[in-house]
């Protein structure tokens, strides 16, 4: 199966939930602690019994951010370099994401 699953609240097929449902929530972060894509960090809090680990910074070079609508796997830095759109597919993201980076990348604000 080449798409990871995606954990959370009434996701939908382009990784939607619950909580972000616009046309640009279309990604979903993978978290430390389990391993998991979730649309959301709301979505990790609600389904999961453990508190949320942000990607580690040693570990960027890693697939960790997924494309809900192409289910590409990108590095944390080349979806932060990507002006708020999919490298592939060209499918806009949520640039309101960035408010809550902190709780999906370690040490985003030394990404540069």
């Amino acid at each position: 199966m080449s798409e990871p699953p995606v954990r959370g609240v009434d996701v939908d097929s382009e990784t939607r939930c619950a909580h972000y449902r616009t046309e640009r929530d279309v990604v979903a972060f993978k978290f430390a602690c389990c391993e998991r894509y979730y649309p959301c960090y709301r979505c990790h809090a609600e389904t999961t019994d453990h508190d949320a680990v942000p990607w580690p910074r040693d570990r960027f070079d890693e697939p960790s951010v997924l494309c809900g609508v192409c289910e590409t796997e990108l590095v944390v830095p080349a979806y932060l370099e990507a002006d708020y759109r999919c490298l592939s597919c060209d499918a806009p993201f949520n640039p309101g994401c960035s408010a809550h980076a902190d709780r999906y990348f370690e040490a985003n604000d030394a990404v540069e």
